[in-house]
């Protein structure tokens, strides 16, 4: 899997370089499970071109918080660390694909 999990770690690094797609989500979050297998495709299919990466918000409150996360999944697409475009609810693949190509 290219998918990046995502702590308060490496958070900052991760995002600052070019364009980030990360999925806030958690376990127990059914529609986070249907969004799963869209974004692990999408980290197969555009490894080198974007980075792909996923946040589990319950283990890691305080970015959650810090991005004002109150729904999920909530799907943030960030181009050199700012925020360009967010989704919350279950999209569809080609509406992630068309942020990761923009």
């Amino acid at each position: 899997m290219s998918t990046i999990n995502l702590t308060a770690e490496n958070f900052e690094e991760t995002i600052n370089k070019g364009r980030v797609l990360v999925d806030f989500w958690a376990d127990w979050c059914g529609p986070c499970k249907a969004v799963g297998p869209i974004i692990d495709e999408l980290a197969k299919e555009y490894l080198g071109k974007a980075t792909v990466a996923k946040v589990n918000t319950d283990a890691e409150k305080k970015l959650a918080l810090r991005f004002e996360v109150m729904s999920i999944p909530t799907v943030i697409v960030f181009n050199d660390g700012i925020e360009v475009k967010r989704f919350v609810g279950v999209q569809p693949k080609k509406t992630y694909e068309a942020e990761l190509q923009s």
